[in-house]
């Protein structure tokens, strides 16, 4: 971590104590997580203070933690029979369960002090997710939490105008969550006997793709990776 990202994270913790809590990043990357009851006023000192000055909210986006940590893919050599996902899905324990299934994350922008910081927040447990609207903090966010109410299907309390921002008038569901069908629920054609766009379920027929390994690769193989090419490894 550079030197301008080491004096960032130690101010935030210095400044807000218990109120964040750091999280693993790469390269210069600062993140840290807030509560959902202090959102509002952490957002409103980093945007205030002078030793912080993010006047820019640059990116705000969903996160669904459904299934977070499990493995589905087993990797761990060649196989000629495919591999598990979408087919067996592994159901063991998460070593790093989270408090709720979504969370919001903040790309937060300070001009003044030339540097960047990742902000994470969990919504509310049940359904439908909830979390405060940051509208009243920076305007930038009103279309971000449109983006996430229409995606994952958030709510953002206080927010002016909270509709759909990218999806079709009428349309039911939310296509970013983890459990909503790949294929969709319904399709959309023109209809010349009836003179307009219907709606109706998807024709489509869902299948699942399996990656297989067709042969033998003998690039990885311990006993011939010193073989010259060319050479008859039988001898």
């Amino acid at each position: 971590m550079s030197v301008r990202s080491e004096t960032l994270a130690s101010r935030l913790t210095a400044h807000f104590a218990e109120r964040l809590k750091a999280l693993s990043t790469v390269a210069d990357d600062v993140a840290f997580e807030v509560q959902r009851g202090e959102l509002l006023s952490v957002c409103r000192e980093l945007r205030d203070d002078p030793q912080f000055g993010f006047e820019q909210l640059v990116d705000l986006a969903g996160v669904d933690f459904l299934d977070y940590g499990r493995d589905e893919w087993n990797t761990v050599r060649s196989t000629a029979t495919g591999f598990s996902r979408g087919v067996n899905r592994i159901r063991e324990k998460v070593s790093e369960p989270q408090s709720s299934r979504f969370a919001v994350t903040y790309q937060l922008l300070s001009i003044s002090n030339n540097w960047r910081l990742r902000l994470r927040c969990h919504t509310s447990e049940g359904e439908p997710p909830v979390i405060d609207s940051l509208v009243g903090v920076w305007a930038s966010a009103n279309w971000f939490e449109r983006e996430a109410f229409d995606l994952y299907g958030i709510l953002f309390n206080e927010h002016p105008d909270l509709r759909r921002l990218l999806t079709d008038y009428g349309f039911i569901g939310h296509p970013f969550r983890k459990d909503f069908p790949l294929i969709g629920n319904v399709e959309v054609k023109y209809d010349p006997a009836k003179g307009r766009v219907i709606y109706q379920p998807v024709s489509i027929e869902p299948r699942t793709l399996v990656p297989r390994v067709i042969r033998e690769d003998n690039r990885y193989d311990s006993a011939l990776k010193d073989v010259p090419v060319g050479a008859d490894s039988h001898g």
